[in-house]
């Protein structure tokens, strides 16, 4: 099995993740050139190479596209889900995605409105840190 988080590095870094994971590959990362103004954010822009860094990660543990996947975003929809689709549309036969991802869903109500306290890796107790570790972080350029 093989289970990344495909966050921005960025992100992972000053959000935190969980060593669980065998490493960071970013399915989408900022574009520092693409101002969304609507928005008042960059826009991201998918990882050209994320299939290729898959399955390469997978061929170094001895494993195939046959082999399960899981992907992990912030809260499972924007990145978590889509990577597993993509995937699937690259040959990849067995992905799936933790559904509220690691840091999970914001409270819709109460004093933490709006702020990531609902479900996810994060929020359910299980392990993670505020730092990576140095050797799972994605260094890659594209």
């Amino acid at each position: 099995m093989l289970f990344l988080d495909v966050r921005d590095p960025i992100e992972v870094m000053f959000i935190g993740s969980t060593d669980v994971v065998d490493a960071n590959i970013p399915f989408m990362q900022v574009d520092r050139n693409d101002w969304d103004a609507e928005n008042n954010r960059f826009r991201m822009t998918i990882n050209p190479n994320f299939a290729a860094e898959v399955e390469a990660l997978l061929a170094a543990k001895g494993l195939d596209k046959n082999a399960k996947v899981i992907t992990m975003c912030r809260s499972g929809s924007e990145r978590g889900e889509p990577s597993a689709l993509y995937l699937q549309e690259q040959g990849f036969t067995n992905v799936e995605f933790v559904i509220n991802g690691f840091q999970g869903g914001s409270a819709q109500d109460g004093p933490h409105q709006g702020m990531r306290v609902v479900n996810g890796w994060q929020n359910s107790g299980l392990p993670w840190g505020n730092r990576m570790n140095a050797d799972k972080i994605y260094r890659g350029q594209y």
